[in-house]
Parts: C-alpha cells; structure tokens; sequence
C-alpha cells in the first residue's frame, strides 16, 4: 500500500474517532472504541509521514486527499 492512502485512511478514523469519544465521555463510559480508533489512526499517519520521502507538509494534504479519493472513484 502506499504512503497517500495511508495518510487518507488514518484522516478518515481519526475523524470518526471524535464522535465516538465525545458520546463516550456524555454517557458516562469509557471511550475504548473511540481510543482504539485514535490508537489506528496514528499508527496508520506515523507510517505515511515516516515512510513517505520527505514527509508530508500542511499544504499537500488536501491535494493527496483529493488525489487518492479520485484514484479509487473513477
């Protein structure tokens, strides 16, 4: 796999990992979903900024988004 989609992927379940936590903490529970996810999400973006050449800066990451969401839509 490479280093864009794992960049896109460990975005997309940090994102999702808000929600979960923020209901979590609202209904009294321990978030162990939500902290699961953060745990994947950065493992999935430590990957992709390591293993990526150069890394990543702040400015390529909606033009890399946008790039891997295009490659697997069309």
């Amino acid at each position: 796999m490479d280093t864009d989609l794992f960049l896109v992927l460990g975005l997309i379940v940090g994102a999702l990992a808000i929600p979960s936590i923020l209901s979590a903490f609202t209904d009294g529970r321990a978030p162990r979903a939500g902290a699961i996810m953060v745990l994947i999400s950065g493992t999935l973006l430590a990957t992709a900024i390591t293993k990526h050449p150069g890394g990543y800066s702040v400015n390529e990451v909606p033009k890399v988004f946008f790039h891997v969401i295009g490659r697997y839509i069309n």
